[in-house]
């Protein structure tokens, strides 16, 4: 058999009103997590603060080493899993959406800051991000885009093409938004022969109902599994040869090169 990667992925309520509810939860849900011998559990977009939060979102943000990390890396070190989760980054006087990761031995093992922020309030608090990174966590390359990052295909196809294998995608998608979680992210998996999760958040927060549908898409264009509008957390075994199996039939990734895009 070849490489296999246990994933989980953490689609939390929006109704938990306080950063401390929030770890409550989280504190509370590993266990049963762990149990499913998870290597890594993603959560949503600002998962740590709440999203719709208003001015409370620079009230809340902090330094990517502070409370909120110290009480993140040592739940995964408790668990024996890694933990990917979104929270509002204060770094000088700017803000960043950002998400990162923490290894259960308490490593960062990877963090990204939103680059392209929707039009709405997102723009009166989050300065944009500038870059990617990969991450190699038990064998596997991952990489991270948050929401919006995602809706554009060059992101994904950029990722894919410095060798991601795994794509995750924490957001904040509004029930109106369907389209987007049921088609469009989808399809940046199949595109690019990689594996993709998206973590949504449930419920409502100050009036943003929130569309559920959490999913794990596969390098052939299935879905692995989906949730519903409650919160759930979500399992999926991912066979990392599919990957490039997948590349190997629809080479998108190799073919590409021949539209010499920078001369079009």
């Amino acid at each position: 058999m070849g490489r296999t990667f246990r994933l989980a992925v953490g689609q939390s309520s929006a109704e938990l009103p306080t950063t401390r509810d929030r770890l409550d939860w989280l504190a509370e849900t590993l266990p049963t997590v762990a149990t499913h011998r998870a290597d890594l559990l993603v959560l949503p977009e600002l998962f740590a603060t709440g999203y719709n939060i208003g001015d409370q979102i620079a009230e809340r943000a902090e330094p990517a080493d502070g409370p909120i990390a110290q009480a993140i890396l040592g739940l995964a070190s408790v668990h024996g899993l890694a933990i990917h989760y979104g929270f509002p980054e204060v770094d000088g006087n700017a803000i960043f959406n950002t998400a990162q990761c923490f290894g259960p031995d308490g490593t960062r093992l990877g963090i990204h800051r939103k680059l392209s922020i929707p039009p709405g309030f997102e723009r009166k608090y989050f300065t944009p991000g500038d870059g990617y990174t990969l991450f190699t966590y038990r064998e596997v390359r991952i990489a991270t885009l948050i929401c919006y990052d995602a809706e554009f295909p060059e992101t994904a196809r950029h990722v894919s093409s410095i060798g991601a294998e795994l794509i995750l995608v924490p957001t904040a998608l509004g029930e109106q938004w369907d389209w987007v979680a049921q088609r469009m992210i989808p399809t940046r998996a199949y595109e690019n022969g990689v594996y993709l999760a998206y973590a949504n958040s449930a419920g409502a927060e100050n009036g943003l109902s929130f569309l559920g549908q959490s999913f794990i898409a596969t390098p052939d264009g299935q879905e692995l599994t989906r949730a519903g509008a409650e919160t759930e957390i979500l399992y999926g075994t991912l066979e990392l040869d599919r990957v490039s199996a997948a590349q190997s039939r629809l080479p998108y990734l190799r073919d590409r090169e021949v539209f010499k895009l920078d001369n079009l």
